[in-house]
This record gives C-alpha cells, sequence and structure tokens, in this order.
C-alpha cells in the first residue's frame, strides 16, 4: 500500500552499514511520486580532483563534503518544489545535520536516524564484503568511532535502532512514527 504523497524531503541517516540506502529506496517506494537521493553520489560524478573527508588535505575535503551537502539539499527542494517526496540519504553527523536541515526551504521536513549497535555494523559490513566486496570501514575507521561521531548529531527527529529490524519493518515504523520524524 502507497502512502498519501504529498511534497516533503527526508533525510536518512546513519552509519555506514546501517541500511540507509535499502531504507531510503524502500521508504521512497511508499510514496506515489517520489525520488530517491544518494549523497555520495555528488562525489562520483567528479571525474577528477574529488578529495574525501579522510584526505590529508583537510581543508580541500571540508570544502567538497560541504558542497556535497549544498547539493542534496537543492535537489531536494527541487524534487519537493515538483511536488515529489525526497528521500535523501547520507552520511551527515553533528551540527552539519543543523546547517543541511537549514538549507531546506521545503515542509514538511522530516529527519530519520537510524542507529542499529556496533555489533550488528560490524557484522554487516563483514557480510557485504563477503556477498559484494564493498568495504564500509577502512584506514582504522571502525564501526565504533562511525557511531562515535553519529551521536554528535543533535537529537532531533526519529531515532531508530534498527538492530533486530528488517528494512520493511524499519520504513513501517518510519510511516508509523512520522510525526516524530518531522523538524519542522
Amino acid at each position: 500500500m502507497l502512502a498519501y504523497m504529498y511534497p516533503a524531503v527526508w533525510l536518512v541517516k546513519g552509519a555506514q552499514a546501517s541500511g540507509k540506502s535499502t531504507v531510503a529506496e524502500a521508504l521512497a517506494a511508499r510514496f506515489d511520486r517520489a525520488a530517491h537521493i544518494r549523497g555520495g553520489q555528488f562525489y562520483r560524478w567528479a571525474v577528477r580532483g574529488c578529495t574525501h573527508f579522510d584526505d590529508p588535505d583537510q581543508h580541500e575535503a571540508r570544502r567538497l563534503l560541504e558542497l556535497r551537502y549544498r547539493l542534496s539539499a537543492q535537489v531536494a527542494d527541487e524534487y519537493a518544489s515538483a511536488g515529489f517526496a525526497a528521500v535523501v540519504q547520507d552520511n551527515i553527523y553533528g551540527d552539519d545535520v543543523t546547517s543541511w536541515l537549514h538549507n531546506i526551504r521545503s515542509r514538511p521536513l522530516h529527519l530519520v536516524v537510524l542507529r542499529p549497535s556496533v555489533t550488528v555494523l560490524e557484522s554487516r559490513d563483514r557480510e557485504r564484503r563477503g556477498q559484494t566486496g564493498k568495504v564500509a570501514y577502512r584506514g582504522g575507521y571502525t564501526p565504533t568511532r562511525n557511531d562515535a561521531d553519529l551521536v554528535t548529531t543533535p537529537r532531533l527527529g526519529l531515532w531508530l535502532d534498527t538492530s533486530q529490524m528488517t528494512p520493511a519493518e524499519t520504513v513501517a515504523a518510519i510511516l508509523h512514527r512520522a510525526a516524530e520524524a518531522r523538524v519542522t
């Protein structure tokens, strides 16, 4: 069954291997008109010269991270203004979440934070490596460190411990608790 569609912006965030991609795609599929915006795509579109968050040139890494966040906010607003539910998934932490939310003009605006346990993140990362070769954690960045970064985020929106939830159960919980996810 499809959820009632209204123009809105949803930010789905969480640690790497928390299920952001799967949940955001499934959430978007529940609306009559929706777009799933993957924040990481804005890095992938740069053919050359992209610097990631862990690069030694921290000034440039930060500048490009802020560009990524601005682009995802602008795209979400454009989709919402065209009558779509814009579901954005990204790794955004701390005060960057507040800044991202302030950059969104469209209303209503929702924030969903997926926060499975560190043990579950480790297990999912191992499972993904074995199945697809995709590695979420490398270079000393661990699920424990990622979770510590996640909790620097102001307690806004809906925070879900999805350790024991399937993606379908997570989406059902998000829709059932949409009022808690609304941040403005």
